[in-house]
């Protein structure tokens, strides 16, 4: 029920001065132009009502703090409370970017060292922390590559793409201007080399890469493929999604990629759900620091930590000031708090849990791909509809039952019924070992009565949608219908 039906004529929760005890009358204070002919549409609810009707909601959300969400493709791990603590400091939220620069030295320093700490980690020479989010971070990185080879008078128009590769990725170069041009993966999970060499030529602007991949699997030929790339004069993308599976143990610039996107709200403990808020710095080789957006931080000897905003080819901003800067704080915070030891180990412990539950899970539901993942493994569920006259989606609706999140499932595309699934590092064994065991009993009960199954989940507030309905006649909001 919304807000808005529970809404009862004439209820209020809060109380305001009564008019003739003011010094100024509201209409006059107010322009007349933003006065209100008419009341708002709003619901009439009392404070306790209003208190008691969000804070249900609020549990009603499945949260990473409320149970274990193996979402593939987009790390959902636990973000420590004291980096929110950190962020919520009053000399970080009351600071306000219309003030003059010199009053927010400290902010530009933060950020400044940020920058640092990310180009260690990554290999990279300098970072923006402008973009908003892992996809507006590809955005940038498209828009400096268009203006790398306008800037030597090339016309490039195609970018390389793998089949298993995020959506945002030919999404991204296509609002730029750029053909995508795809290219398979092999039987091993991996791009196929072949298939690049006939699909790259002078035309090739940049290849977009994930690494490890979107199958959770390391591109063991990711030197061989830079070699290809640059002997072409074509640029390097990283998409930085999965950098939780290498930190600490291989930089994306030593695998020869000239830019990169990082996601924050993944890799460094800034929470990643409900929409935001996130950040996606972009990170440049060298010879592409003058195409960064401006301003970026910097440090002088003379004037000390400042916006630096003379950049030769700049792209100009693609946000507005300098980032969501709380998000930045969270981030810096965390990496200061691992060290380069744990954050190694977090790693390490990503692309252990992920190994585990390979393992034990694929006695009953085979892997998509041979061999070791890193940090997310994905599984065919093919089975799930041969052996037991169940779908993907139909297991994934029933472990909402047992108060767990389904993995990601249907994606990567070219897996069928697939489920892609990532403990990340901060899940115990246990609760590994019980999602495990609460799939076995949910493929117990497929084979006993796979309709029930169908007609999962039982427990939640909401049932299994019309989804086609949904997504073709969508109503997103509520209207109370006003007398007169």
């Amino acid at each position: 029920m919304t807000i808005f039906e529970k809404s009862r004529k004439n209820r209020t929760g809060y109380s305001l001065p009564d008019e003739d005890s003011l010094e100024v009358q509201i209409e006059k204070a107010i322009p007349e132009e933003l006065l209100r002919s008419k009341d708002p549409s709003l619901p009439e609810s009392s404070e306790t009502e209003v208190v008691r009707h969000y804070n249900n909601l609020s549990k009603k959300n499945f949260s990473v703090d409320s149970g274990f969400y193996p979402l593939g493709s987009c790390t959902m791990k636990y973000n420590p409370r004291i980096n929110e603590s950190i962020a919520s400091l009053p000399g970080f939220t009351e600071l306000h970017p219309y003030q003059p620069e010199k009053t927010f030295k400290g902010a530009l320093e933060l950020m400044y060292d940020l920058k640092k700490l990310l180009s260690e980690i990554t290999g990279m020479k300098s970072f923006t922390l402008q973009p908003a989010a892992g996809a507006h971070g590809e955005l940038t990185g498209m828009l400096i590559i268009k203006k790398y080879f306008r800037s030597k008078g090339e016309k490039r128009n195609k970018v390389i793409i793998p089949d298993s590769a995020h959506g945002t990725n030919p999404a991204s170069a296509k609002m730029v201007g750029f053909d995508v041009v795809e290219i398979k993966s092999n039987d091993n999970g991996i791009v196929d080399l072949e298939d690049l060499k006939k699909q790259i030529d002078e035309d090739v602007a940049g290849i977009m890469l994930t690494n490890p991949n979107t199958l959770g699997l390391f591109e063991k030929d990711i030197c061989k493929i830079t070699e290809i790339a640059h002997e072409k004069g074509a640029l390097m993308y990283y998409d930085g999604a999965n950098l939780n599976a290498i930190m600490g143990k291989v930089k994306p610039g030593d695998m020869g990629f000239d830019i990169i996107h990082l996601n924050l709200h993944k890799t460094f403990s800034t929470p990643h759900g409900m929409g935001g808020p996130g950040s996606g710095p972009v990170g440049v080789a060298e010879f592409l620091k003058d195409y960064l957006p401006v301003p970026i931080v910097d440090l002088d000897n003379e004037k000390g930590y400042y916006l630096k905003w003379n950049l030769n080819n700049s792209i100009g901003r693609v946000r507005s000031f300098f980032g969501n800067f709380n998000v930045l704080v969270k981030a810096y915070s965390y990496i200061l708090m691992m060290g380069k030891d744990g954050l190694r180990l977090a790693s390490e412990m990503a692309v252990l849990n992920a190994n585990y539950l390979r393992k034990k899970l694929s006695t009953m539901i085979p892997t998509a791909f041979p061999g070791i993942c890193k940090h997310e493994a994905v599984f065919d569920g093919s089975v799930l509809v041969d052996d037991y006259n169940v779908k993907t989606i139909d297991l994934a609706k029933k472990l909402l039952d047992y108060n767990v999140h389904p993995p990601t499932i249907y994606f990567p595309l070219i897996v069928n019924e697939a489920l892609m699934i990532e403990p990340s590092e901060t899940e115990s064994k246990e609760n590994i070992d019980n999602y495990i065991s609460i799939i076995k009993e949910i493929l117990v009960e497929a084979r006993n009565d796979p309709e029930k199954l169908k007609k999962a989940p039982y427990t939640t507030p909401v049932r299994r949608l019309d989804e086609v309905t949904a997504s073709r006649s969508p109503v997103v909001s509520y209207r109370q219908e006003t007398e007169g």
